[in-house]
């Protein structure tokens, strides 16, 4: 990890106001993976697939993490990882059978039945 302080060089800047408001001036640090991230950016800017993917993907993602957050479940219940992550398995298959439901799915008999898809 490196950083880069600008301590003195704050003080007469235009921009102090919009930049920093620490009395030390402003610290940048650089992580380790800085240029891995530099170069997932770039990527993410100029390669067509991986905007059509991101395009393509995005938006079923946010619904999903929207409907896991949704009715104030942003912030965990419980302490302790494992009732969280038994919380969160259980949120998350029951979003999936509300979605299931959502489809088609019924129940006849002894069996699970999921609608065809309607084309």
């Amino acid at each position: 990890m490196r950083t880069a302080s600008f301590k003195d060089l704050c003080t007469g800047c235009p921009l102090r106001e919009r930049c920093i408001k620490a009395k030390a001036g402003r610290i940048l640090t650089i992580r380790p993976h800085h240029d891995l991230q530099t170069a997932a950016r770039r990527q993410a800017a100029t390669d067509p697939d991986w905007q059509a993917d991101y395009r393509r993907w995005r938006p079923s993602v946010e619904r999903a993490v929207a409907w896991l957050v949704q009715h104030g479940n942003r912030r965990l219940r419980y302490r302790g990882t494992i009732k969280n992550d038994t919380w969160l398995h259980t949120r998350a298959a029951a979003l999936d059978l509300r979605r299931l439901i959502n489809l088609g799915l019924t129940h006849t008999g002894r069996t699970w039945t999921l609608a065809p898809a309607s084309t």
